[in-house]
């Protein structure tokens, strides 16, 4: 497929469903959106939230058989997906600002979940999730600002974030570096696509010369943004069509978020990023502080090969196996990355049977 045919923001790779929109507000005042893919009834309705700088995109790419559709034919007739702020479909990632993941947990999925209740009433939710949308869904959980999910579904990362040393690295000392010395407050995998010698072109072209695994500008920063100095997925599992498609499915990184990834990776858990704001004193300072009450079942996706969040969700599913034992479930991907899984050519075959598998078991 020729993927300059492929337009950006397209509902184009979902087949036969009727796509609707369903645009929600928060309390803090912005603008989210759910979008229904529905090919029919159904009594277990899937939920999908991406993670920071793509958006809904990502479950529904034309180029290889997309997560909507997969579950459209195994029986999961309704399946919306999540737009929320950190959403490459918005523009909030490209201004300054200070949002959190406590800000997410706090009013983008309850929000999400009461928009999406409206329409589904008190049918069974699953919830599909991947990067930082995995990270503060599970929040929102453990939290217990939403309620009522039957399982959840965590790729590369939850709540023990663990990245590696040049990561960390990156997230203590990078947000500043940007905001106070280099400029703008944002990275942008586009920057090698700037007109030449402004910032973001110059970053890019001192950036390239450390990612030698392929000559496209956007693995290059995607890499320098997320991928602890190597690729956020592996080359060999993406098709040359998504490669060349990166600008158009990541967008912009406040890189505030960075201070509050630094914040959990040095504590090891998912934590609150200041508790003395009040708009947040009724969430956890430690969200795993109630891990025992929690009874959703999760299912942790790893790469064998993440060089974003490592071993994360090993680590999260021993801490968890060791307060509700037997209740969450472990699955490595062999030769998959941190974006592969969801992104890859043939995921089809070697991720989403494991998904579903998972969802099969936990719905009635």
């Amino acid at each position: 497929m020729d993927e300059q045919r492929i337009a950006r923001f397209t509902s184009a790779g979902v087949a036969d469903a009727e796509v609707s929109e369903h645009p929600f507000a928060t309390e803090d005042g912005l603008g989210l959106n759910l979008t229904r893919f529905r090919r029919g009834d159904c009594d277990d309705v899937v939920l999908l939230v991406h993670g920071l700088t793509t958006s809904s995109d990502m479950y529904i790419m034309p180029e290889h058989t997309n997560l909507v559709n997969f579950l459209h034919d195994a029986g999961f007739g309704d399946v919306w997906a999540l737009d929320f702020r950190m959403s490459g479909r918005f523009p909030y990632n490209a201004e300054t600002h200070r949002h959190t993941l406590d800000d997410i947990a706090l009013y983008d999925h309850p929000a999400a979940l009461a928009e999406l209740r409206r329409h589904i009433g008190d049918r069974r939710v699953h919830v599909v999730t991947h990067c930082l949308g995995s990270v503060s869904f599970s929040m929102a959980l453990f939290a217990g600002t939403v309620t009522g999910i039957t399982s959840l579904t965590c790729n590369s990362v939850s709540l023990t974030p663990r990245t590696p040393a040049w990561s960390k690295i990156k997230l203590g000392y990078g947000p500043a570096l940007m905001e106070y010395v280099l400029g703008p407050s944002q990275l942008d995998p586009r920057y090698g696509k700037a007109p030449v010698l402004t910032r973001g072109w110059m970053l890019a072209k001192a950036v390239a010369p450390f990612h030698r695994d392929c000559d496209e500008p956007a693995c290059h920063m995607l890499g320098f943004m997320w991928g602890g100095g190597k690729p956020i997925y592996t080359h060999e599992k993406m098709s040359p069509v998504t490669h060349a498609r990166l600008p158009d499915l990541f967008g912009a990184c406040n890189v505030h978020y960075y201070r509050h990834m630094h914040t959990m990776v040095k504590a090891g858990r998912a934590v609150k990023y200041d508790r003395r704001r009040r708009a947040h004193a009724d969430l956890p300072d430690d969200y795993l502080t109630g891990a025992a009450e929690v009874t959703t079942p999760i299912l942790f996706l790893t790469g064998d090969r993440n060089h974003v969040f490592t071993d994360s969700n090993i680590a999260c599913h021993r801490l968890l196996e060791s307060v509700t034992p037997g209740l969450h479930e472990l699955a490595i991907l062999p030769g998959y990355g941190h974006q592969d899984p969801f992104m890859g050519a043939n995921v089809d075959a070697e991720v989403f049977p494991q998904v579903l598998d998972f969802l099969k078991r936990k719905a009635g």
